[in-house]
């Protein structure tokens, strides 16, 4: 008889307690949810096929969606255009994996790293080089990075480096390279089309555009950056100088520039870099950034592309 006393008292005092007991419960519940982390849709690589006004091929780029691109639908997300270098040249087709081998794509599509850009990254026609430069004549499909269902591939390693870190002393003559024969200014117009069609039918954001290239890339970054001062929120040259000859048109439009070169560099020496540089300031540009890695060559950029500090320096930016 005394624990049925006990157990209806102890039923009575806790409904009197339910009214107090219960929001408390609704209050965990909703904390516990908002602080759950939401899985991110996966990354996707896309081809896009195009016509080519260069040569009046067909050809394909590729369009990289971010995590996370699938379930926010309302959001507008900033896009990279990557420019390669000379190596990664090729057919547009076939050869298009080629373009993995190095730079942003490669640090998220190859490494999976969650970095936060719609990416346009299109390949540049070979141009003849492939019968000129003996490394792209030597490389085979076994260069190409692939992408592991399960964790990531171990990173290459640098380029051979010789010679003690000096200094460079600027050049008082500059190498006359707004244009080559063989450069991406020849693929001007396809790269604005690719970067039209991008707004046009991906969430992009047309005030976040950011330019990125590495060695002829980074020439062909300093050339669109000129020519094209108003589409870009930031450009980021890569071991290729900018000829003062461009410096003007970036200036008006103050368009924010962060180079870098490779102290050790042979291929496109350090000592060419500061004319540009130095007129981006004379001609009164504001924000400029120019950083030298002494102790790296030609391939600085796996250290730059492979970091953070360039990705949040873009997304600061909007027009």
């Amino acid at each position: 008889m005394n624990n049925c006393i006990f157990g209806l008292s102890n039923y009575i005092n806790m409904k009197n307690k339910l009214p107090y007991i219960l929001p408390l419960l609704l209050f965990a519940l909703i904390y516990w949810n908002s602080n759950r982390e939401i899985p991110k849709s996966e990354e996707q690589l896309i081809r896009i096929p195009y016509h080519s006004e260069t040569d009046q091929t067909a050809r394909e780029y590729f369009v990289y969606l971010p995590k996370g691109y699938k379930e926010q639908k309302d959001k507008k997300w900033p896009i990279l255009l990557f420019l390669h270098g000379d190596g990664e040249r090729g057919n547009g087709t076939t050869e298009l994996d080629y373009v993995m081998i190095h730079g942003p794509l490669y640090e998220a599509w190859i490494q999976k790293r969650d970095l936060p850009f719609i990416m346009i990254v299109p390949q540049m026609h070979m141009f003849g080089r492939d019968s000129i430069a003996k490394y792209i004549a030597a490389r085979t499909p076994n260069d190409i990075p692939k992408r592991l269902e399960n964790g990531t591939p171990e990173r290459p390693g640098y380029f051979s480096i010789f010679g003690e870190m000096t200094g460079a002393i600027p050049s008082d003559s500059i190498p006359n390279w707004i244009t080559t024969d063989a450069g991406w200014d020849r693929q001007e117009q396809d790269l604005l089309n690719m970067l039209d069609n991008t707004l046009a039918n991906f969430n992009a954001d047309k005030n976040r555009v950011y330019l990125s290239g590495l060695s002829y890339g980074g020439f062909g970054t300093w050339y669109m950056g000129s020519k094209h001062a108003d589409r870009f929120a930031a450009i980021n040259p890569i071991v290729g100088f900018g000829h003062p000859d461009l410096m003007q048109a970036i200036v008006d439009e103050q368009l924010p520039v962060w180079a870098f070169a490779g102290g050790r560099d042979t291929a496109v020496e350090t000592q060419y870099f500061f004319t540009g540089m130095n007129k981006l300031e004379e001609l009164g540009h504001k924000d400029i950034r120019f950083t030298i890695h002494e102790d790296m060559g030609h391939d600085a950029w796996k250290r730059i592309y492979g970091g953070q500090d360039i990705y949040d320096w873009f997304l600061q930016y909007s027009k």
